[in-house]
């Protein structure tokens, strides 16, 4: 039993062997990247306040607590701690306890040799029975038995780790799963808003396209206008009003999904929204590749996970050698109760195994292969992880500056189409502007509104995918850890 208590001491002597080569190309700054110093303005933990919309800030906080698939991923770290504590139970000696009561009758001779036949001879040396006689017999026995595997080579040891990276795997996939969440919350919110603009620039269309068909219209009845110039006028009023359904299905179906996201039942959920115009897109500066590493949430997910394989690979390659196993039981036994637990009814045993596999039909050959490869696969996801973090970020700023400049210069073509088809309605009413340079400015003024709109909600996406690409809100550098 004392040999018992040094046996966690002499395990791990081969962990920590298996450790491949990461070879990452890491550059030293974004090529999109404003000239600002990288700690300009690095993401914040609630980086969707900087949008200015409190309907989409009490959006963010209903994500957070109702989301389901949150919810799922939360209850995945619950089992990947529960499995930490099953890898780890190998590690500690097991203490069995056992208690037993035998009460036993035996007949005439004859009858013993028949009943120690049906019992598999269980009848030979017990009790003392006399030949042709009966006796009874009783058995009363109580012990607790230890043992433990001997982790000389670290196998349990490396199973154990490889649990704890995959419970830390599994708390950034937590992670990832609630920035995307969020962030599928704020650009369905932004597509609300947007389809909402654009309902309110084609219903003002549409009242400004009726507006010119009753001109026209009076000027066909004058006889100073064709029914040419009335179709085609009639035809673009037509095209503006069946733009209104597809835009109402628009909003509809992104608030019901929007439900959904904030765990609410679409029925009993509704959205204010409002306007593209009134968002502000918060300033950020994306600071440098190299910090990208331990912010994005994925690629720690990644690198727990490479680690975990690492471990499992120091398991398989484990197990080839031999496992030792000891083993002690102590009680007491008597044929009497009351005389039980007597020192002369003590007994204790101690047992040491060693098992060597010699054949297994290749078995743990081909499961050191398998840990092999599940560690390549993780390698290479981690390269892409981080290749393909880098990659976001890169077009996420692109997307960002050009957007922003379409948006200003998208404005200034509306101005000018706006001033366009004032004049142009005033001097149709004046009888002094052919018709077609009319519904040529209409035309024009009505598709570079929605365009605007259009640019602007590309414009918001693109600042979400921004703080998606760079894993959300920063926590101060002084607290993180590499995992390898």
């Amino acid at each position: 039993m004392i040999v018992l208590a040094f046996g966690p001491g002499l395990s791990g002597c081969i962990l920590g062997s298996e450790r491949p080569e990461l070879n990452l190309e890491v550059p030293e700054k974004y090529r999109a990247a404003s000239s600002a110093g990288p700690d300009a303005a690095l993401p914040v933990l609630d980086w969707w306040r900087g949008f200015g919309s409190g309907e989409l800030t009490s959006l963010m906080d209903a994500t957070q607590i109702n989301n389901l698939d949150i919810a799922v991923a939360i209850a995945q770290v619950v089992q990947a701690d529960a499995q930490v504590g099953v890898a780890g139970s190998p590690l500690l000696p097991s203490l069995t306890g056992a208690a037993s009561a035998e009460r036993a009758h035996f007949g005439s001779t004859s009858s013993a040799i028949s009943s120690g036949s049906n019992l598999g001879g269980g009848v030979t040396g017990t009790g003392g029975g006399r030949g042709g006689g009966s006796s009874n017999f009783s058995q009363f026995s109580t012990s607790l038995t230890a043992s433990y595997m001997l982790d000389f080579w670290g196998k349990n040891q490396a199973a154990l780790h490889a649990a704890e990276e995959s419970a830390t795997a599994s708390r950034y996939n937590r992670e990832v799963v609630t920035l995307t969440a969020i962030v599928t919350v704020a650009n369905t919110y932004f597509q609300i808003l947007a389809a909402q603009d654009q309902l309110r620039v084609t219903r003002e269309n549409l009242a400004a396209a009726e507006r010119i068909l009753a001109l026209i219209r009076t000027q066909f009845a004058g006889g100073t206008a064709s029914q040419l110039d009335v179709s085609q006028q009639e035809a673009l009023t037509g095209t503006q009003r069946a733009a209104i359904p597809p835009l109402e299905v628009t909003i509809g179906q992104n608030i019901a999904a929007l439900a959904v996201l904030v765990g609410r039942a679409p029925a009993n959920f509704s959205v204010r929204g409002g306007s593209t115009s009134r968002i502000k897109v918060p300033r950020v500066t994306p600071g440098l590749p190299s910090e990208l590493l331990y912010q994005r949430p994925d690629i720690r997910q990644a690198e727990a996970l490479l680690a975990a394989s690492n471990f499992s690979v120091e398991q398989a390659r484990a197990a080839f050698f031999p496992q030792i196993q000891l083993t002690g039981t102590g009680g007491f036994q008597s044929s009497a109760l009351a005389s039980l637990f007597t020192p002369g009814a003590a007994f204790s045993t101690l047992t040491a195994s060693l098992t060597q596999p010699i054949f297994d039909g290749f078995l743990l050959e081909s499961q050191l292969k398998q840990a092999k490869g599940v560690q390549l696969q993780d390698l290479q996801a981690y390269r892409k992880a981080v290749l393909s973090a880098f990659s976001d970020v890169e077009k996420a700023l692109v997307a960002l500056q050009k957007f922003t400049l379409q948006e200003r210069l998208q404005a200034q073509v509306v101005a000018s189409s706006r001033t366009a088809f004032d004049v142009a309605e005033k001097q149709l009413r004046g009888g002094t502007i052919n018709l077609i340079t009319v519904l040529q400015a209409e035309q024009t003024l009505f598709t570079a509104e929605i365009t605007l709109v259009q640019v602007r909600l590309s414009k918001l996406l693109a600042a979400t995918s921004l703080f998606q690409a760079l894993g959300g809100g920063w926590t101060p550098a002084g607290t993180l850890v590499s995992l390898q």
